[in-house]
Order: structure tokens, then sequence, then C-alpha cells
């Protein structure tokens, strides 16, 4: 099957494509640098950096993005006034993604699709890195991007860059053949009866995450 012919046959039971985006953790070193670490951690567990699709392999190695992105000038300039605007709340570092697919997505089309996703939305401007996690049922790719671009402009996700970003996954997943579609707007149906809240959903515990998906048409 083509990948025209993939795309062509989508029905109300093909699945929706779903990016979250994390906002705890995105504002310190230490938080990110943790982050970091954690996503390698395991045998089911995998990440790499947009530098050939380098591999990250132990803690150190981890550690170390922190300070080959720049993060750390990146946290000092946020702090000093004329650089910065004033904010109640400290700057955002990188910015936290999962792009998910359902329990059966072979995980090697859905890492292929995000890389291919990241290269176009990201790269050469901003950094980032992925890691494709197979511990969970639903196999899931983190991204994290360094949320100032190498040329000092600062990364905004917005709901209709989430909107954008949802069309362009779900086209290349569709190219990976694999089956899925972005709806103009659409929620899980449970995630609609928590919350109530079209477009950013708010966990009742901890701090905000935000999952754009758009409404059923």
């Amino acid at each position: 099957m083509s990948a025209r012919g993939c795309s062509a046959h989508i029905s109300d039971n093909t699945p929706e494509v779903i990016i979250k985006v994390v906002s705890r953790g995105s504002n310190t070193l230490r938080a990110v640098q943790m982050h970091f670490e954690d996503l390698q951690a395991g045998t089911l567990r995998s990440l790499e950096t947009d530098f050939r699709c380098s591999r990250v392999v132990g803690k150190k190695a981890a550690r170390a993005l922190v300070e080959d992105w720049d993060l750390d000038l990146d946290a000092l300039s946020s702090r000093i006034p004329h650089l910065s605007a004033v904010r109640e709340a400290p700057t955002k570092l990188v910015h936290k993604l999962i792009f998910s697919m359902p329990a059966g997505t072979p995980p090697d089309k859905l890492l292929a699709a995000v890389r291919a996703f990241a290269r176009s939305e990201y790269g050469p401007k901003h950094r980032y890195a992925l890691a494709l996690h197979t511990d969970d049922p639903n196999p899931h790719v983190h991204v994290v991007v360094r949320a100032i671009s190498e040329e000092g402009k600062r990364l905004h996700i917005r709901k209709a860059t989430l909107r954008n970003w949802r069309m362009t996954y779900a086209r290349l997943l569709r190219s990976q053949m694999i089956a899925a579609k972005a709806t103009r707007r659409w929620m899980p149906p449970k995630q609609r009866a928590t919350f109530g809240f079209r477009g950013m959903l708010r966990p009742i515990n901890g701090p905000p995450a935000v999952t754009w998906s758009g409404t059923r048409s």
C-alpha cells in the first residue's frame, strides 16, 4: 500500500494523533538535567540528539547536554533585567513534548515520523533531543527542544502552533504506513468529560499540562 493509499482511507476509527506539552521541570537547569537523565535510563528507553541522531548513553552524557545547549547562559540571561522581560515565574529553558500513538503502533516507524517532524519544525535553528520509550503499552517519543534558537529567538507554542504540528505529525505517520488523523477539533472522551475545557487540559493534581488535539468534526 502506498502512503497516498494509506492516507486516503481515514475513517472514524483511525487513531487521532496526540501531542502533549509538559510544563513541569522546564525552567531550571537541575530539572532539565534530571529530565535528560531519566529519558535514557532503562533498557526500553533510548535518547538521541539532533546531531546525526547520536545516541546519548549514561547520566554523564545526559548531563552534558545542558552545557552543550548553553542552557546555563539562557538561564543567566533570563535573570538579567535588560536582557529579558520581568516575569513572575522563571523563563522556560526548554519545551518538553510527548508524541504518542495507541498500543500496537510500530515503535521504529513512530520514531522515524517524529525524527522527520523534529527536523522540519526545529532543526537547524533549535537544538532538540528525542527519546523513544517502549516501556509503556502505548509507544511514545519524548521531545525536548531548546526554547531559544541559535539566533536568539524564543519558540512560543500556541494553540495554532499545536494544531499545525498535529497535522504535520499525522501526515508523517501516514508516510510510514501508520494510520493517523488530526481532525481540527478533537479531545479523547475521557479527558473531555474530566476537564471540560476545550484545547487546554489541566490535570486535577500537579502543574498544568497542555494537550491540543483540536474538536471532533
